[in-house]
């Protein structure tokens, strides 16, 4: 339960140094292979160069730290030295960081460097449009499973980053009962018995179901694909009856387009599975200088 205890709270915690030094060595292992042969072929054993990362794009700075790790971990003589901080707007052509030290090993981490980089500043980029245009709601906007195999900590970080919130990391984390759930069950009468600090969360697809889950006092109940005017019916009920309890998560259908028309309904989470699993990596690169 790392990070249950962080569902919805402002205190966000750190980029697991652990998990990020296994996702490295293993993208490296997939990267490299044996040995970068052409650098082997063509360069001088020992040269030094300096390059540079350069932004082709605007952006929201994410991964700098995994990018630094990159490198360090190929060759830790290696001298990095980031320019812009994380979660820091960046310009076109900006210089991003500064690398100097063996060819070989600069060349050898650059990939893997900058398609981390990429990625994880893209996903804090697309996060902070979807928190900026529900202001001055305070709906809290959350990530979801629907990941990167293998990069979901990595991306819900880079979340974090963007001024969203993470859902649940990972199945052990709270009580989730959703429509296959229910299907299997054929209905529930009963909230199942949760082990202490696990939240428990029912599903509900319409205003009958929502009404059945509100009654058996979960806390948070998800209007999942529901209509705005529905929704809104659904937030109305809950309040009249003079309860903070459950909180209110809408899901499915969401874009930017009509982000804040959900955010205006009163729930006070939006889940959006585009955050993370319909991203286009912004542009970067690296140079010699």
């Amino acid at each position: 339960m790392a990070y249950a205890k962080y569902f919805l709270s402002e205190k966000k915690p750190a980029l697991n140094q652990k998990r990020l030094k296994l996702i490295i060595k293993q993208a490296l292992i997939e990267d490299t292979g044996k040995g970068d042969i052409t650098t082997n072929l063509t360069l001088p054993k020992n040269k030094k160069i300096k390059t540079k990362i350069i932004a082709k794009e605007e952006f929201l700075l994410c991964g700098i730290a995994a990018a630094k790790e990159v490198f360090k971990t190929v060759d830790h003589s290696l001298n990095f030295v980031g320019k812009i901080k994380e979660g820091k707007q960046v310009h076109n052509k900006e210089i991003i960081a500064v690398i100097s030290g063996k060819a070989s090993s600069i060349l050898c981490a650059e990939r893997v460097a900058l398609n981390l980089l990429s990625l994880l500043s893209a996903v804090a980029t697309k996060t902070a449009k979807f928190v900026r245009k529900i202001e001055p709601f305070k709906t809290k906007i959350t990530d979801t499973r629907k990941t990167i195999l293998g990069l979901r900590e990595l991306q819900k970080y880079a979340v974090r980053i963007g001024g969203g919130h993470n859902h649940r990391i990972s199945l052990d984390e709270m009580l989730l009962i959703k429509d296959n759930h229910l299907k299997i069950l054929g209905g529930y009468t009963k909230l199942p018995d949760a082990p202490s600090g696990y939240k428990i969360e029912l599903e509900a697809q319409n205003l009958q179901e929502f009404k059945h889950a509100l009654n058996l006092k979960p806390d948070i109940i998800m209007l999942d694909n529901m209509r705005i005017a529905d929704i809104k019916k659904a937030v109305k009920i809950r309040n009249n009856l003079g309860l903070k309890r459950p909180l209110l998560e809408a899901s499915g259908g969401m874009h930017l387009g009509n982000i804040k028309k959900y955010a205006a309904t009163g729930v006070e989470i939006i889940s959006i599975g585009e955050l993370t699993d319909s991203i286009k990596s912004v542009d970067i690169s690296l140079e010699v200088t």
